[in-house]
């Protein structure tokens, strides 16, 4: 089993012929993901290293079986951009384009809602299942993914898209590996948050342990905790909380626009507390996570 995706996904470009999706593109072939089409508008006919280029998605949609779309596409079409691929039935949406307004994330969101998609990001760099698919540009070239991401017991969800594979290749390099890899996004509103997606966790029987990388601001980790005791979650949970810099230092900033602290409850101190308090064991380090995981599951 996997989470979202599996071995026979497979899933459009949004944008296809930009510089950063050529560079994936032919990354997530090489590492053996089934892309079947690419969208840019106005590029129809072309191709990129084989993958056809059309002009729309429902003029892939209505010839084939999409089940996930990749968007990125300049900041100005992004949110139309989604909006095309959830019009045309595809459920899976990962949006890397960053710094989408609020209101406009916000509509996005809960439009795919409405239509029974999910949405991973903004500013995200997509799912990984090691061996079996890469939604995204998450792990950078395929040679060093291989390497980072090996098969395991343990999903990772990361604010961070590099954090991701840092933590992830920590993991290969303990024997415990990876089951999933999601980097969820660093933008304010994302589509995905770690309670929306612990549940798949909860329901993949690959997966015996969760790794989640946070950072400051927003309340994401507080509604991780409150699940987790709400719902007495069968799977061991490793948090480690970045920017703890920033209670002794207020007003810093830390990197992504989620990162906006604007209350208590966003402190990293306030973070931990809760996760602990829930019985989510927070590492002081990074290079204490897999210690921490074995610790937690017994092995």
């Amino acid at each position: 089993m996997a989470v979202i995706v599996h071995e026979d996904f497979q899933f459009i470009v949004q944008g296809i012929t930009g510089r950063e999706a050529l560079n994936f593109t032919r990354e997530c072939l090489q590492y053996g993901s089934k892309i079947i089409g690419g969208v840019t508008p106005g590029k129809g006919g072309r191709e990129v290293y084989g993958v056809p280029v059309y002009d729309t998605v429902r003029e892939i949609t209505e010839k084939q079986r999409v089940d996930g779309t990749v968007i990125t596409v300049p900041l100005a079409f992004a949110p139309d951009a989604a909006y095309e691929a959830i019009d045309a039935g595809i459920k899976e949406v990962i949006i890397i384009t960053e710094g989408i307004p609020r209101k406009d994330a916000s509509a996005v969101v809960e439009y795919a809602e409405l239509h029974g998609a999910r949405v991973i990001g903004p500013n995200c760099l997509g799912i990984i299942v090691p061996d079996v698919c890469r939604f995204g540009s998450l792990g950078g070239p395929a040679v060093d993914c291989r390497k980072a991401f090996k098969p395991g017991v343990v999903g990772v969800m990361s604010r961070s898209g590099g954090m991701t594979t840092e933590i992830c290749n920590a993991l290969t390099l303990s024997g415990l590996g990876v089951s999933t890899a999601i980097s969820i996004g660093g933008d304010p509103v994302i589509g995905s948050t770690y309670a929306d997606l612990i549940p798949l966790f909860e329901a993949d029987e690959d997966t015996k342990a969760v790794v989640v990388y946070s950072e400051p601001g927003g309340t994401a980790e507080a509604e991780l905790a409150r699940w987790t005791q709400e719902h007495k979650s069968r799977l061991p949970i490793v948090a480690f909380v970045a920017g703890r810099f920033m209670d002794e230092m207020p007003g810093m900033s830390f990197g992504h626009a989620g990162t906006v602290v604007n209350k208590k409850v966003d402190s990293p101190a306030d973070k931990m507390r809760r996760m602990r308090e829930a019985g989510i064991s927070v590492a002081e380090e990074i290079g204490d996570i897999p210690n921490l995981v074995r610790e937690r599951i017994g092995n």
